[in-house]
């Protein structure tokens, strides 16, 4: 039974009103299970946060009216625990993210 001199703080996922404590140990393990996912390119390499890739096909971007060329250079990508997208950040694109089967490592 927790403390009465605990703070508590709302978990939205749950609905649920849960001791600090806990949702820090809820956090920590729901981050690490998102480190364990394992994201590949489109040739079979490793993806890691903080990684340059290169577009190995034209895309169109919903919403941006814009084609994003093969070859285009996206520096400092985030991996989001989702096993096929990484999140991206581009000069004129915000909120990019990209599917990993059409990037390659740099």
């Amino acid at each position: 039974m927790a403390d009465t001199d605990d703070d508590y703080v709302y978990d939205e996922a749950s609905g649920e009103w849960m001791p600090a404590a806990e949702a820090a140990a809820k956090k920590a393990a729901a981050e690490a299970a998102a480190q364990s996912v394992e994201v590949c390119d489109s040739v079979g390499k490793v993806l890691a946060d903080g990684d340059s890739v290169i577009l190995v096909k034209d895309l169109k971007v919903k919403g941006a009216n814009q084609t994003l060329q093969r070859g285009t250079v996206i520096k400092s990508i985030r991996l989001t625990g989702d096993a096929q997208e990484i999140d991206c950040r581009h000069d004129t694109i915000k909120g990019l993210v990209l599917r990993a089967e059409f990037v390659r490592k740099r």
